[in-house]
């Protein structure tokens, strides 16, 4: 069963990402989900029904989170996690469903709250590791595919510092991004090692937030706030591979499988040919900056081991034929892990319509937004397009 043109987004509403000392998970919630609401012209009792991305359960278990948050009772609402994608994956369920004709107006959503855990990176993410090697941090495992990269293809940081770099000046323009501040190539050769070769400026930073969207059958969108320019999905697959890659021989760092499948069924869907001259902009996961240049490739943006050559041609950027994370991507936001999927999609919506808070694409008309989660285990891939 295919989403396209079933569904629409009619309103979107997200918090700023960043630390919010003052806030739990329910005031981000809170003003995400009602922010959506006002921008869609409902109410919370007009939906029927609820997804929200959820990864750690301290930020919360099952549906009663959001009906608890919200004051929102009786109504079906599903947790979803799928590690980093636990977000998009909330939103392709609450497609489903409306395309299906279960529902006629349906909120999907994320949220994070980890920075009151105190812990230095992801929470709990020690557990994850090799069986004799032990435990890996997750700029660990991200190293391993850039030292390959530069082994096979010849790159260097000063290629993972151009998408710091860009992805800097793309979020210094956006209110709602966690960081700021352009920086220069210098800035990220001169940061402090993580995990070689990816310094400070390679690594996207931990952060709180919540996003929120709603969704409704195009025929009930036509009948709302956003009547002349809701946004219609186009595509949304979702691709679950391994793990533990460092188990299968075959696998060689230069890539990851889950999201080469996830791009390739979305534009099946979605009946794109060409991504690099179809598809307008695009939000990428950008956990590390060599995540991004493999994602170019990945999906279908350039040929295997054309990445950096990608970027230094200035295709991804603000003013580029194909911009690549224009509101900032991951690197000026953090990740917020439920929340971060959801944040792109808004983003996305934001876009089509002409309304970005951040930097405007010129004259969009197909957006697309990838998460890539685990050890390159979970990829989802949405399409997005103007109703026009």
């Amino acid at each position: 069963m295919s989403v396209k043109d079933k569904v629409a987004v009619i309103g979107v509403g997200y918090t700023r990402f960043g630390e919010h000392w003052e806030k739990d998970a329910e005031d981000l919630l809170i003003e995400a989900v009602y922010e959506a609401l006002e921008d869609a012209g409902v109410t919370l009792q007009d939906v029927q029904a609820g997804w929200v991305g959820i990864f750690y359960d301290f930020t919360g278990c099952g549906g009663s989170t959001v009906s608890d948050i919200l004051k929102w009772f009786g109504r079906p609402i599903t947790r979803v996690e799928n590690y980093c994608a636990s977000g998009m994956d909330a939103f392709r369920n609450a497609c489903f469903a409306v395309a299906s004709g279960a529902y006629d107006v349906v909120l999907a959503c994320g949220v994070e709250k980890i920075l009151d855990q105190g812990s230095r990176g992801l929470p709990g993410i020690g557990e994850i590791g090799h069986p004799v090697y032990g435990s890996v941090s997750a700029p660990g495992m991200f190293a391993l595919a850039a030292t390959r990269c530069f082994h096979v293809h010849g790159w260097t940081r000063e290629d993972l510092a151009l998408v710091a770099v860009k992805n800097h000046r793309h979020g210094a323009a956006h209110p709602k991004a966690h960081f700021r501040r352009e920086i220069t190539v210098e800035d990220a050769l001169r940061a402090p090692m993580i995990a070689y070769p990816l310094g400070r400026y390679d690594c996207c930073a931990v952060s709180d937030g919540a996003a929120a969207l709603i969704l409704a059958r195009p025929e009930v969108a036509r009948t709302c706030r956003h009547k002349d320019d809701y946004v219609l999905v186009k595509a949304n697959a979702l691709s679950v591979h391994t793990m533990l890659p460092m188990y299968q021989p075959g696998f060689d760092y230069l890539g990851w499988p889950a999201t080469r499948d996830a791009a390739r069924m979305a534009y099946a869907e979605a009946g794109i040919r060409n991504p690099r001259e179809e598809i307008s902009f695009a939000e990428v996961h950008d956990c590390f900056t060599i995540t991004e240049i493999l994602n170019y490739e990945d999906l279908g943006f350039c040929e295997k081991g054309e990445g950096v050559r990608f970027l230094r041609e200035g295709i991804p950027y603000i003013d580029g034929k194909l911009p690549v994370n224009p509101s900032g991507g991951l690197k000026c936001f953090g990740h917020p892990i439920g929340a971060t999927g959801c944040r792109m999609l808004v983003e996305v919506t934001k876009q089509l319509q002409g309304r970005a808070d951040g930097l405007q694409v010129r004259d969009p008309r197909l957006g697309l937004a990838h998460n890539l989660g685990g050890a390159g285990t979970t990829a989802s891939v949405t399409i997005l397009g103007r109703r026009d």
